[in-house]
């Protein structure tokens, strides 16, 4: 799987992807940080990969629909998160897309659960 974190996410997240076997580039690899979140989406939009954020915003179907891109990855955390519930939430994204596809989908990532979004 393709994946793009968002400037939000740790160099750790990346790691924990990596050594799942995904191909992860970030935000900052394309100086891409502080970019607007339009821009964000198109360059995952081109280059087919996921969008990993903690940015609500992307949760949004009606702004960003994701019948349009490979996924988007919407990781929600309590108001006062550790790394700790950080490292679980991507680590649930890891294990879930072993078994089920993100393409053209929005998932709500919990931590240790996922609430899938399908556009018809």
């Amino acid at each position: 799987m393709k994946f793009k974190l968002d400037e939000n996410l740790g160099r750790r997240g990346k790691e924990l992807l990596n050594a799942a076997g995904h191909d992860v580039a970030t935000v900052f690899d394309q100086d891409l940080n502080q970019a607007a979140d339009t821009q964000i989406i198109e360059a995952c939009r081109q280059e087919s990969r996921c969008l990993v954020s903690l940015d609500l915003d992307f949760g949004n179907p009606l702004r960003f629909n994701p019948a349009d891109y490979c996924g988007i990855a919407v990781l929600r955390l309590p108001a006062k998160f550790s790394y700790q519930d950080l490292m679980i939430a991507i680590q649930t994204l890891a294990n879930a897309v072993e078994t089920e596809s993100i393409d053209k989908n929005l998932w709500i990532v919990e931590r240790g659960r996922i609430r899938i979004y399908r556009p018809e």
